[in-house]
Parts: structure tokens; C-alpha cells; sequence
């Protein structure tokens, strides 16, 4: 098992660049299986998600060549012909169940087990049902697996309204809309930039899909779609952690520059709290400059669905709210559960309490160096914060959850002065 080893006290200087997008990456890949033919997707981050869910969409008979480490893949789905989704992969990431909506909207069928995932919060996948089952799916659960049909071997449209609004029902529902029989209305529809640039590569395939970036989406179905290629997107919450990591410790006055950035997919209230804090920054096309202050000002925040404070990047704030002078708190409304993280910075003398859905930090004290354990892909690069700030060593162990969802991100710390290293070790060792 690895581990990251990181010295604090060595500034952030140079440049940073972000990875393509994973959560919009899988999606993305999902699409790939509703055309015969190859789909080219390029700016794939190499992660462990990547290439459990290239070894899921294997499973149905397609294809998939290249490689993350290049950064592109090509997905060839002409001779799909085992409709499932087996539990044996789909524990490994919830982000698997794309499959239901996708294997449904080609073939008609599916069998997909129910998803794992994070080990934080309850998420459950009533909403992917019930859309698809307003489609015309007839669904019932066997075993542990969601098994799903269309009559006549093709979905026949409808109107679906989510309440409340979650990024993978939309993205599924969308998944077997575009190939349904008649016209589909999603109300209350996700306008994450995950699920924007989904029905933006649809549409260059041929699907007809109106209402693009708001609340509800129009889909007529279409009877095929065709191959294309398409570039993911920036990860935006990669970006989110870079520009807190620069501004927690970069040197006041020289800029961090963080490149293939796209600040729009922040959203507004994430870039609104940041500019508080009193962090300088300056965005030229694709490229951020974020300079450290001098004095970091506390800004508590609200997490809320998108372009509300990202849920994702609640928890590298909690950090930036430990290093700024004063009281400020966290309030969490989409998954309330998510403050696994805290116990970990106490370890590291962050005083945060837990009261119900809020976190209340006491910025601005002493933090130490000690060994945390990651317990979800976001409270890992928390925790690497923490110690990128932290007086000596820090040991995060369990760093797998962290590969889950950056790409090398100690390489690229590392190369911007970071005293940061990857380490394996033996978990069940006795100490010395």
C-alpha cells in the first residue's frame, strides 16, 4: 500500500496544470456505447476510475484501445453483445452505474449491479430508477442487480422530473432518452458542467437535445447516433484544489500559475468566497494566477448544486479555513455526512467541530505534522493540504482513495516546490 510523505513549510512557486475531467470522463465514456463505431475521447486523466470502468464497458463485447497515460481512448461498442454490468467491478466505483442508462438506451437491456463507491454518505440510486422507469424500462431488483427491458427492445420516452436535482440521474436518463422512441422532458434537470458536456458531445453525435445548461432538457429520440471525437474537460475541482492550495501557501506577492483552467466550471459562488479571502486572481484564457495574501481572510461557505459551492471542495476549504486568522464554518447540504476529515485535522491540532450539517473552525492555530488516514477521494487531498502548512512530517496513509481521483497530483506538487513523496509500506506491520 503507498503512502505520501509531505515536509510543510515549502512554498508553492511555478506552475500547476490541471487534468481532464473524471467525473465527466466516465460519462463521457458511457456515450461511447449508444454508436457502432469508434468514439475518440480525449484528455482522459489516468486514474484507477479510468481504468476500472474500461475494464466494466470490456465486459459488453466492446473494445477499448489507447491508453490513459496518452491521455486518449478509443471506445469501438460495433459488436456489444453481453448487456451487464457485473458486481465484481461495478463495488469499485458508483460511477459504474452509467451503464444502466447507456446498456438500456442501446440495446433495450441490462443487467447492472447496485453500485459502491465512497464509504461517506448515502446515495442512493431511486432516482436513476424511477427516470428510467418513466421512460417505459421495466425494472425489478434480483440478487443485488438492478435488471432492466424496454418493450420492443427500445425505450419509449417520457416526462422525468428529479426532485432533488442529482447529476447522475440526469446523466443516466439522458443516456437512454437520446435513443428512446419519442420525445423525453427532464425537469429539474443537473446544469453541472459534467452534465453539459455530456449533452454536448451527444449532440455532435446527432442527438436532439434542446435546453442545453438549464433546468430542463428536451430529447427527442433519435433512432442512431454516430461515432465522433471528443475533448473532456478541465477538472474543475482539481483546479478548486490547486487555487486553495496556492493561496494557503504561496508566497504573498508572486503568483501561482495554474494552466488548462476553465474558472467558469466553478462556478460563481466558489469563485466569490475565494475573492474574499483576499487571495489575488487573474485569469488570462486558459490560465490562473492566484497569489497568496499577505493574511488570509476566513469565508464560511454553504455547499449547494451547481454553480452553489461545490460539495467536493468543502473539505480542502475546511483546511483554508484553518490557516485563516478568525472563526468561520461550513455548512453542508448535499451529502451531510461528508466531514470524515475532521477527525484526521484534529490529529493535526485543527480545532473544527462537527455540529450537525456545519463545521465550526477556530482559524489561525498551530498545526503539527503527524500520520492521518484518508477515508474518501476529497478528505485525502484535505489532508495533503494540511500538511503542505504543517509544521514537519505528515504521513497520509490509505492514498488510494486519492489516485481514485488525481492524477499524480504529488508529481505535480512536487514540481512546484512541494516537499512531497510517494512511499509504499506494509499497513499491518508491527512498529519498531
Amino acid at each position: 500500500m503507498d503512502k505520501l510523505v509531505v515536509r510543510g513549510g515549502n512554498p508553492l512557486t511555478g506552475d500547476l496544470h490541471v487534468s481532464g475531467s473524471k467525473n465527466t470522463a466516465l460519462p463521457l465514456m458511457a456515450i461511447g456505447l449508444l454508436t457502432n463505431g469508434p468514439v475518440t475521447i480525449s484528455h482522459i486523466p489516468d486514474l484507477k476510475d479510468i481504468s476500472t470502468f474500461r475494464k466494466v464497458i470490456e465486459v459488453t463485447g466492446a473494445t477499448v484501445t489507447g491508453s490513459p497515460s496518452d491521455h486518449q481512448l478509443i471506445i469501438d461498442a460495433s459488436n456489444l453483445n453481453r448487456p451487464e454490468a457485473p458486481y465484481e467491478l461495478v463495488k469499485r466505483m458508483r460511477a459504474s452505474f452509467y451503464m444502466l442508462g447507456a446498456l438500456l438506451g442501446r440495446t433495450g437491456q441490462a443487467r447492472v449491479s447496485l453500485p459502491g463507491g465512497c464509504a461517506w454518505g448515502p446515495r442512493p440510486v431511486d432516482l436513476h430508477i424511477e427516470g428510467l422507469k418513466a421512460l417505459g424500462a421495466e425494472i425489478e431488483l434480483d440478487a443485488g442487480y438492478v435488471v432492466a427491458k424496454a418493450t420492443g427492445g427500445r425505450l419509449l420516452g417520457g416526462r422525468v422530473r428529479f426532485e432533488p436535482s442529482s447529476v447522475g440521474a440526469t446523466i443516466n436518463v439522458l443516456l437512454g432518452a437520446v435513443l428512446a422512441r419519442g420525445e423525453s422532458i427532464l425537469e429539474n434537470a443537473a446544469i453541472e458542467p459534467d452534465v453539459v458536456e455530456c449533452c454536448l458531445m451527444l449532440q455532435k453525435m446527432g442527438a436532439k437535445i434542446d435546453g442545453i445548461g438549464s433546468r430542463t432538457l428536451h430529447v427527442q429520440g433519435s433512432d442512431t447516433l454516430n461515432p465522433v471525437s471528443y475533448t473532456n474537460c478541465p477538472d474543475r475541482i482539481e483546479l478548486g484544489t490547486f487555487m486553495i492550495a496556492a493561496a494557503i501557501s504561496g508566497i504573498p506577492g508572486k503568483p501561482v500559475s495554474i494552466h488548462h483552467a476553465n474558472p467558469e466550471h466553478l462556478g460563481v459562488s466558489f469563485m466569490e468566497s475565494f475573492d474574499r479571502t483576499g487571495a489575488g486572481v487573474e485569469i488570462d484564457g486558459s490560465t490562473i494566477r492566484v497569489t497568496a495574501p499577505e493574511e488570509l481572510r476566513p469565508v464560511s461557505v454553504r455547499t449547494d448544486v451547481y454553480p452553489g459551492f461545490p460539495t467536493d471542495l468543502q473539505a480542502q476549504w475546511t483546511v483554508l479555513l484553518a490557516k485563516a486568522h478568525g472563526n468561520s464554518k461550513v455548512l453542508e447540504s448535499i451529502y451531510p455526512d461528508r466531514f470524515k476529515h475532521i477527525p484526521e485535522l484534529h490529529r493535526m491540532g485543527v480545532n473544527a467541530i462537527v455540529v450537525g450539517d456545519e463545521v465550526v473552525i477556530e482559524g489561525g492555530k498551530r498545526i503539527q505534522g503527524t500520520s492521518v488516514m484518508s477515508t474518501d477521494l476529497r478528505a485525502s487531498v484535505s489532508l495533503v493540504l494540511a500538511g503542505m502548512i504543517a509544521e514537519g512530517e505528515t504521513q497520509i496513509l490509505r492514498v488510494y482513495h486519492l489516485d481514485r481521483g488525481y492524477e499524480r497530483v504529488e508529481e505535480k506538487l512536487a514540481a512546484a516546490g512541494i516537499d512531497i513523496k510517494r512511499v509504499s509500506y506494509d499497513e499491518w506491520a508491527d512498529p519498531n
